[in-house]
């Protein structure tokens, strides 16, 4: 016979060389005690009576498995080592009877020692022999059960080097064991921690990796195999040649004549047994998220790891929380869709390919929960093999020249997500949302009018030399993506139409660091250290630009982001987990939904009714003129909100559309370099996003957004415009300023009214107090049909092209 291979479970032999006397040994069958006593004398001198008895508690490495919000489809697995516990009940008998043929065919005649094989091994291996151990299948158990439980380095050792005072221990806890458990339980424990080689610990993992079955359904030939291994798994690996012709001959003429000598099989059932095939190759083990059920899956599975790996229940220190996840045997289920995910994976390859340079990043969260739906994008979630590198040079001219390759079409960076080198990206005008609702949180209503010009002149201080300063000043002066913009706006038509220079004075009246701070509150990061500098309290006030989506962020961050207007305004923590179960089946509270209150219902209904104009949706509580994304309610087919972000040059694109059930947040960005040439386009990003929520939303009762139970935060304070047609200018604006409105002159029109005298406001009738009011000049040519009187807060001239919004 072979000797154990030499691991943390090997044989000790060395037992009786100290010097075991052959009278012992005799005496012992005899008189069990005092043999024990001899032995503990020659293994250092501490008496056996004073050894501990009692084993630690400990619990072995088990599997993680990571399911699909189904509680079914099993998204990936986790382990240290490869092992699920199972019960003696779901092992077939065959595995049972082979173990014990193999490792001790006395198993259920002794008291946990086998005094006539501790005899017979200290005769042998002083006969010059080949060595033979002593070690019952309890003693082995004791053996690994104490290496488990070890606390530290030492102990392990104390464990499992070749010591007689080693094996004294194993026999002094081996009868306790022997006393407090069924035979059954003894080798139920044992068959679930051995080990089997090739990954494989415990008879699960081993039914797994060699055979592809439960353990209930191993035959005779196959349990006869993993018994066979248990004592040397490298030396019998049928992987190898040596290893395939030693572990044929270990089953075919030990094992199995053993099984048959305890009567445990038939010499029929033997001799069939000895005819079944060997496997020569295993079964991959997956570990991890590079080994997902599906790739597209990938980028969901590293946003759990990440979000695992940053939670202190799970251990004070990242390698705690590690071991933990790989060795505790949870059943995690998380709130991955996988009906969301498909679809939107699907239709990001319907609109770019895996080995563009750009990447089209889609993330779905839930409103009211912040359960994460999906996470997607054109690539494969994968390392690229360096010595066979798939992946093109990167984009960033300067990394391309030290040989960095790019993250397409392979990569395990969490794009969407964010963390470690990935800070996020600019997305535009989607960051107008939060000046909205800080404008609403300070009393400015919905219907608040600003007279918004092609360029803007802030007092937002800035390097003079910059193209974005005013001509010979240090102030930023901000424009429109089109000249065709300029006109009155209110927030519906503002940011329907997404109007830069409505929304920065907008911000200047609220003031910058409190729209920051909304920001901040439904949960944007400043990951890049200059947007947290300027994000810092006392700096914010500055950050005009801010309005415009010039902080980085991921679309993580912003579907969470509108999902808490569509929450009621509440903000919930971003989580993929539905429930964390224990081994005992215990419950853990780690994970679920955490919600705060991030803004008051009424400001986060009145936001998400402005912000159904961007998408084609009717307001509610006003009126929508102007669309930059009108096509998305008609292929929803529900009532839905959102908001397009296009940054400087187009270098990024962004939608952003919701409904009561989900958000979809889509990216079409360049993650290596993101001062790029390319122009982004609308075209692109948009059907991914709204075939995404069309596709989730498929089949769903259609639901209604509610309303903001205070009609004022919408309206205003309203007041009559006095009637000034055919006053002179001056006195048209005396009279509409003495009556509180911010009066500007605008565009002379036809009237019947003298030309050079006022020909009308705009708006006419009622307007709310403070609000806009334009002085129209007669040009004195009469028309005979007087004009529409336009609603208030209706662009002068539709907007004609995108920009920043």
């Amino acid at each position: 016979m072979r000797r154990r291979d030499h691991n943390i479970f090997a044989n000790a032999t060395s037992l009786l060389i100290c010097g075991l006397l052959a009278g012992v040994v005799v005496a012992a069958a005899a008189f069990p005690a005092a043999a024990m006593s001899g032995l503990a004398a020659k293994a250092g001198g501490q008496t056996f009576a004073n050894l501990p008895s009692e084993l630690k508690d400990f619990s072995s490495p088990q599997i993680t498995r990571i399911y699909a919000s189904d509680n079914k489809t099993q998204i990936s697995q986790f382990y240290d080592e490869f092992r699920s516990d199972v019960p003696l009940k779901d092992i077939s008998k065959y595995m049972t009877a082979a173990i014990v043929a193999a490792e001790d065919r006395e198993f259920y005649h002794h008291n946990g020692v086998d005094l006539k094989g501790v005899a017979r091994a200290f005769v042998n291996n002083n006969n010059g022999k080949s060595k033979q151990g002593a070690s019952t299948i309890t003693m082995q158990w004791v053996r690994m059960s104490l290496a488990y439980s070890a606390t530290n380095p030492q102990e392990v050792v104390d464990a499992t080097k070749d010591t007689p005072k080693r094996k004294v221990t194993e026999m002094k806890y081996a009868l306790q064991v022997e006393k407090e458990l069924s035979k059954d339980q003894i080798v139920e424990r044992y068959l679930n921690i051995a080990p089997f080689g090739n990954q494989a610990y415990g008879v699960f993992a081993a039914s797994q990796v060699y055979f592809n079955k439960k353990p209930k359904d191993l035959t005779v030939g196959e349990a006869a195999m993993l018994a066979g291994m248990v004592k040397a798994p490298t030396s019998f690996n049928p992987t190898s040649k040596e290893g395939y012709d030693q572990i044929l001959q270990r089953r075919n003429n030990y094992v199995i004549p053993g099984m048959v000598e305890m009567g445990a099989i038939t010499q029929a059932e033997a001799d069939k047994a000895v005819k079944e095939k060997i496997p020569t190759k295993v079964k991959p083990v997956g570990n991890g998220c590079v080994s997902v059920a599906k790739n597209a899956w990938g980028f969901f599975c590293d946003y759990f790891y990440r979000w695992w790996m940053g939670r202190e229940e799970f251990g004070e220190t990242q390698y705690d929380r590690e071991r933990r996840l790989k060795s505790g045997g949870y059943r995690i289920t998380t709130t991955l869709d996988i009906k969301a995910q498909t679809s939107a994976r699907a239709n990001i390859t319907d609109e770019i390919g895996d080995k563009n340079k750009n990447a089209l990043l889609i993330s779905a969260v839930e409103p009211g929960s912040g359960k994460v739906r999906a996470l997607a994008a054109n690539r494969k979630y994968k390392l690229d093999d360096p010595s066979h590198p798939q992946n093109e040079m990167s984009s960033d001219p300067k990394k391309a020249k030290k040989g960095v390759r790019g993250t397409y079409p392979n990569t395990t960076n969490p794009l969407l997500s964010g963390g470690g080198d990935i800070t996020g990206y600019q997305a535009g005008s989607v960051f107008k949302m939060f000046t909205m609702v800080a404008a609403l949180e300070k009393g400015y209503p919905l219907s608040y009018t600003i007279n918004a010009p092609k360029q803007y002149k802030s007092g937002y201080i800035i390097d003079s030399n910059s193209p974005s300063a005013c001509s010979g000043t240090h102030f930023w002066c901000p424009g429109n993506a089109g000249e065709g913009e300029a006109g009155v706006y209110n927030m519906w038509t503002g940011f329907g139409n997404s109007v830069n220079t409505y929304f920065v004075p907008l911000e200047e009246r609220v003031g910058a660091e409190n729209v920051v701070a909304v920001a901040k509150r439904f949960g944007v990061q400043f990951r890049v250290k200059q947007d947290a500098d300027l994000a810092a309290p006392g700096s914010a006030n500055q950050w005009g630009a801010f309005t415009l989506g010039v902080s980085a962020s991921t679309p993580l961050d912003m579907a969470n982001a509108y999902a808490t207007l569509a929450g009621d305004g509440m903000y919930c923590e971003p989580t993929p987990i539905e429930q964390i179960t224990t081994q005992n089946n215990e419950k853990l509270d780690i994970g679920k939904s955490h919600c705060i209150r991030a803004t008051s219902k009424d400001v986060a209904r009145a936001a998400l009714d402005a912000a159904r104009c961007p998408v084609g949706d009717s307001a509610q509580m006003g009126q929508c003129h102007g669309t930059t994304a009108g096509q998305t309610h008609g292929v929803v087919g529900h009532p839905v909100f959102g908001k397009t972000g296009t940054t400087d040059h187009d270098k990024t694109a962004a939608l952003i559309a919701g409904t009561t059930s989900l958000v979809v947040a889509g990216y079409l960005v360049n993650p290596d370099y993101q001062d790029h040439s390319d122009r982004m386009s609308h075209g692109t990003v948009n059907p991914a996003v709204w075939n995404t929520l069309a596709d989730f939303m498929k089949g769903k009762p259609k639901v209604q957004f509610k309303t903001a139970g205070d009609d004022k935060i919408a309206t205003g304070d309203q007041r009559s415009i006095p009637d000034v047609t055919c006053d002179s200018v001056d006195s048209a604006r005396s009279r509409l300023e003495s009556a509180g409105f911010d009066v500007s002159v605008g565009q002379d029109v036809d009237s019947k009214c003298p030309a050079g005298t006022v020909a009308g406001t705009n708006p006419s009738g009622r307007t709310i107090k403070g609000g806009v009011v334009i002085i129209e000049k007669s040009n004195g040519k009469g028309a005979e049909q007087p004009q529409t009187p336009q609603l208030p807060g209706t662009p002068t001239v539709k907007p004609t092209k995108p920009g920043r919004r």
